[in-house]
């Protein structure tokens, strides 16, 4: 069969294909549906999946109109299907033929942007399928905007339908002038019953039956793991994400995976159940058994009240092969699930999965509207070791008695709304392109809530007026997964680069030269942004109108092909809210350009001590510090490997429009070591002023190195002045060695930013800086992880938030922390002054650390 005959016989299929699922009187099949709403033809999105248009499904396509989104958000998976949008006018049914006694899934894609002339904030709508309220009131804008998402998955797992037709039926509220609905992409896939009744906690007797249920997936975690996108599931199409956002203060346990155990399933266990990734790593609690028995490992999400839950737990023992040797006791919301869990005696043995569900209802309390789930070592049982063990988690909503899975619109924070108009003001000006910086992590934007919304949200998420709605957590995490696939448009080319691995070229988008000179006009001076050692950066505009920073590698930087490598092979391996985004690269001409995600309020260091530059309150530097920290605490735990950043500083960490904190700059990343070193042996780089100093000393690079380097930037941001200024005198020259000695002298009060005198509760001025100081630590093995610095500094929000009538803190329990001793840096002479980007003399001794070439 040649090839012209080839395509004739691929469209005639096609073609008999769609004719057969639009006869609705045909019997009914396990077709999937892809249905890019408002799109005039078939598009293929970033995973390879074909959408279709949507409109012969429509009963009526005179209520709607098709719209073309002005303006693609950079964090969007791919155009398709999120660049057109169906807009209802008036209620409206799409029709599909489905099988009968059959689950779907049905997943439904929202991207809130200005479609024609209709502004997103108007929208407000109900979605109603299978004779059960979705969705009520929904207003996507709000709750991309609660959430810092640009786009919003909603997937619910609908009942069988007899009359092997499933109806889903948009209108818009009547409680709203103007108001429209609308729809960027549907998805409708056949699936198996997965769901079997659950024991109801607190009430061994009893169970909850599902079957009959339309219920919504709220949340899906590869505990221990990583993303697992829809095309890597076992089958279902189902997206897994990282459960490092939900994890409980500092004690995160540890993680691990099946290194040489094979996993087999049991015959009676669907392998469809979960993908093999999720049961090939794990979290457990570690390996010090005195420690894991006065603490538990937990997650915690949050909910709507007065709905039930199923909480679906999976399992697979991967390290012990024999009864009684990890033993557990599981707690949802305070309450047993189950005493003295044996993975090994539920499943058989090792390497076989094995998941459990447990029902609970969730109240409309002040403070009920949370999930707790957490695990802790059966102490009675005296199991050989006290550990516990998760390999993944899902939970779902089930639809209320009344046949509504309905909740309210999420509150965006206060600072949040404060900062909307400001962003909206910068983001329509293109006047000189200030305020903008690079971001740095191919395709992250990943699901979820910021640290400092995250608090934001869980004390302010209350009931908007007026408005029940789609979920308050809402379906995404706190991560979202984004990519800006090479199948996308302009960018449907084979990369040529002779510096990159096929996998990292494939992971990022591609540019051409032509296309990044448009962007940039021809890098026009007026678009500079920024100058770095690497190169200029330049403000630009991509795909007709979104915003990217620019960085162009300088010819002359003699580091530029190994950072240029470095950022784009280490960031496409990676995902976190807290990690800036890399869109893509160009190399072409001897040119090295990065595409980076635009960062409308541009460095923190601006906004610490650049007057023209707003001057951030200290809940707000609280917020930044956070979000900087849940970054580098998934670098080094929450990645596949332990990732060394080596140069954190103000400069590295960025703020969106949003406000959102995120860490920047790859360029000197390093790998950190194996289970089996301690350390990892490298020539010393980075920044001085922020350098570990015993790093420098032995040249031995831990992660402990970014903690230092952390601690001198809660440093600069108390006292709001640089890392290192050698006008000063000299016991003050460096900001780490003289914010310690303050310290230590009980006068650090003396040098803190005017701008925060008389507004810093003392309890959480005490706890800041008792955290910083003992990042500052001489040894490393002195230091906190990251993860206790996250959990100091949320403990310091508090302590700032929860303040009583007489203005003392609320009292809140706190884990005592070795004291840390302090370091001197005096020994270093400053000789051979130059001048770095930031005006400040500084040795030349130590040029390559302060600005070494090529960054």
């Amino acid at each position: 069969m040649d090839s012209r005959t080839q395509i004739l016989f691929r469209l005639f299929s096609l073609v008999f294909v769609l004719n057969s699922l639009h006869q609705l009187s045909a019997a009914a099949t396990d077709t999937s549906y892809f249905l890019s709403c408002g799109a005039a033809n078939t598009g293929i999105d970033s995973d390879g999946r074909k959408w279709e248009p949507d409109t012969k499904y429509l009963v009526s396509s005179d209520n709607s109109i098709l719209a073309t989104a002005q303006f693609q958000d950079p964090s969007l998976p791919s155009p398709v299907p999120y660049m057109t949008s169906r807009i209802f006018n008036k209620e409206s049914t799409y029709t599909f033929p489905v099988a009968s006694g059959k689950r779907h899934w049905l997943r439904l894609h929202f991207y809130p942007s200005n479609y024609n002339s209709l502004n997103p904030s108007d929208s407000y709508f109900s979605v109603v399928a299978g004779g059960v309220t979705l969705l009520s009131n929904f207003s996507a804008s709000i709750t991309a905007l609660a959430l810092t998402q640009s786009y919003i998955i909603k997937e619910f797992s609908l009942i069988s339908s007899d009359d092997k037709v499933l109806n889903i039926t948009f209108k818009p509220s009547p409680d709203y002038e103007g108001s429209y609905a609308f729809v960027n992409g549907i998805e409708i896939v056949a699936m198996p019953d997965l769901f079997k009744p659950a024991n109801l906690v607190g009430m061994s007797d009893q169970t909850v039956e599902t079957a009959t249920s339309t219920l919504q997936t709220l949340f899906r975690l590869n505990v221990g793991g990583q993303y697992i996108p829809a095309v890597n599931d076992s089958g279902l199409t189902r997206t897994w994400y990282d459960d490092t956002p939900y994890l409980y203060g500092a004690a995160v346990g540890v993680t691990g995976k099946a290194d040489g155990t094979k996993i087999e399933f049991a015959k009676d266990y669907p392998q469809y159940t979960a993908p093999y990734d999720v049961y090939a790593t794990f979290r457990s609690m570690g390996p010090d058994s005195q420690l894991n028995k006065n603490f538990n490992l937990t997650w915690v999400f949050q909910v709507d009240g007065n709905y039930m839950y199923v909480v679906r737990l999976h399992f697979c023992e991967l390290i012990n092969s024999k009864p009684n040797q990890r033993v557990f006791d599981i707690y949802v919301n305070n309450q047993t699930a189950e005493a003295a869990a044996d993975v090994i005696a539920w499943s058989g043995g090792q390497g076989v999965p094995f998941y459990k569900d447990y029902a609970i209802f969730v109240n409309d309390g002040p403070g009920d509207e949370e999930i707790w789930v957490a695990l802790h070592p059966t102490v009675s049982e005296k199991p050989e070791t006290y550990d516990s063990l998760l390999n993944g988690m899902e939970i779902f909503k089930v639809n209320s008695t009344n046949g509504s899975l309905a909740g309210p619109n999420p509150k965006p924070s206060d600072m949040l709304l404060k900062a909307q108009p400001e962003e909206a003001k910068e983001f329509e000006s293109d006047k000189k392109g200030k305020g903008a910086i690079i971001g740095v992590s191919c395709s992250a934007a990943a699901l979820g809530f910021l640290a400092a919304i995250c608090i934001a949200f869980h004390h302010n998420k209350k009931k908007s007026e007026g408005s029940d709605s789609g979920l308050t957590s809402g379906w995404l995490p706190l991560y979202t997964h984004s990519t800006t696939s090479s199948k996308t448009s302009n960018s449907n080319r084979s990369c040529t680069s002779s510096h990159l691995s096929s996998l990292a070229a494939g992971l990022c988008r591609h540019f051409s030269l032509p296309e990044i000179k448009q962007g940039t006009k021809n890098f026009d001076e007026s678009q500079v942004i920024g100058v770095g050692g690497f190169g200029k950066v330049y403000k630009g505009v991509i795909d007709g109108g979104t915003k990217v920073a620019i960085k162009r590698a300088n010819p002359s930087s003699e580091q530029g092909v190994h950072e240029f490598r470095t950022e784009i092979e280490m960031l496409s391996k990676l995902r976190h809210r807290h990690l800036v985004s890399l869109i893509g690269f160009c190399e072409e001409d001897d040119e090295m350009i990065l595409v980076y995600d635009y960062m409308a309020h541009g460095t923190l260091r601006e906004h610490l001590y650049k007057h023209n530059k707003t001057h951030l309150e200290w809940k707000q530097r609280l917020e930044i510090c956070i979000g900087a920290a849940r970054g580098l605490h998934y670098l080094h735990t929450g990645a596949k490997y332990t990732i060394i950043h080596r140069d954190v500083k103000t400069t590295n960490i960025l703020v969106d429009e949003n406000w959102v904190a995120k860490v920047s700059d790859f360029g000197l990343s390093k790998t950190g070591p194996d289970m089996n070193q301690t350390h990892v042996s490298t020539v010393v780089k980075g920044s001085f002023g922020y350098l570990d100093p015993e790093y420098f000393r032995r040249q031995q690079l831990t992660e402990k190195s970014d903690v230092y380097s952390f601690g001198v930037v809660l440093f600069e941001v108390l006292t709001a002045r640089p890392a290192l200024n050698p006008s000063l005198p000299k016991e003050q020259v460096s900001l780490a060695d003289w914010a310690l000695h303050c310290q230590k002298k009980g006068v650090l009060e003396d040098i803190i930013d005017p701008h925060l005198k008389g507004k810093i509760n003392p309890e959480c001025l005490k706890k800041f800086a008792e955290t910083a100081e003992k990042c500052l630590s001489d040894h490393g093995v002195d230091r906190p992880s990251m993860g206790d610095v996250l959990w100091n500094l949320e403990f310091a929000l508090q302590l700032q938030e929860n303040l009583v009538g007489d203005g003392a803190a609320k009292k809140t329990s706190e884990r005592p922390a070795p004291p840390a001793p302090a370091i001197s840096l005096h020994g270093l002479e400053l000789e051979n002054e130059t001048t770095d980007a930031d005006g400040l003399n500084t040795s030349a001794v130590f040029s390559q650390l302060i600005n070494p070439q090529g960054r």
